[in-house]
């Protein structure tokens, strides 16, 4: 059983140059003495079951992207409480922590072994990454001698080979030429139709209608609304219009 549940959570963080904050929005602002924070994250609670696919919406901002690192544990919470029970896996920047002087072959344990995986995992799955990618008579050259397309695509292969319980996404990943897309696109369903929980951050309203059954959605760094897909994104429409209706008036 999988799951992921939030009880109030908030998120500041200090702000290393403050002399912009006087176009700011203040609300979200504070300062602790001669520090100035943000209040990334403010009072989110929610939870997320076995089986749930859940899609997070904001405008830029919103604070989509800290809370799946939130979820993830890159970063702790300033308040409030997350557990999370399963096995996560992020994929964020998937070509972080890549080595360009360490071959093809090496990165694959590198990566893996900083994701969790151990070697005798890494082994089992090393021929299929090395095929998925296309890298067979490349894989023991050094990454610096690969294309940015060779490399973009050891890393995806990499860093889908494995199924989590929890698969945590910030946008929807695809890499190479049309070709290996199609290739990605089938891999990146199969890992949803895996994972027991699925938590998605994007602004493709026809992808996330595609692949999730929930909808959260973040305004200014607060929670606005979050269940059925459909529900939320009326809401989210409903407010935005009448936002835009307001300012046009000024």
């Amino acid at each position: 059983m999988s799951s992921i549940t939030a009880e109030n959570v908030g998120l500041d963080l200090p702000i290393a140059n403050a002399k912009n904050l006087a176009k700011a929005d203040k609300s979200r602002y504070f300062r602790v003495g001669n520090v100035h924070h943000l209040r990334v994250l403010d009072d989110i609670s929610f939870e997320i079951k076995d089986g749930d696919r859940v899609g997070i919406v904001g405008r830029n901002g919103s604070g989509k992207s800290t809370l799946l690192r939130v979820m993830a544990g890159i970063y702790r919470s300033s308040r409030g409480r997350i557990e999370v029970t399963g096995d996560p896996n992020c994929l964020f920047t998937i070509n972080m922590g890549m080595q360009p002087e360490l071959t093809g072959r090496e990165n694959i344990f590198l990566r893996s072994k900083v994701a969790g995986r151990t070697t005798k995992e890494t082994k089992a799955k090393l021929d299929e990454i090395i095929a998925f990618a296309e890298l067979e008579d490349f894989i023991d050259l050094p990454l610096r001698t690969y294309s940015s397309g060779m490399t973009t695509r050891l890393a995806f292969s990499i860093s889908t080979a494995f199924s989590p319980d929890i698969l945590l996404l910030d946008e929807w990943l695809g890499a190479g030429d049309a070709n290996f897309q199609k290739k990605a696109a089938k891999r990146m369903h199969s890992l949803v139709d895996d994972a027991t929980v699925t938590v998605l951050a994007s602004h493709n309203r026809g992808l996330l209608k595609q692949v999730c059954n929930k909808l959260m959605w973040l305004h200014l760094g607060k929670l606005k609304g979050y269940g059925p897909l459909d529900e939320v994104y009326a809401a989210h429409d409903e407010y935005y219009a009448k936002v835009e209706s307001y300012h046009k008036l000024l």
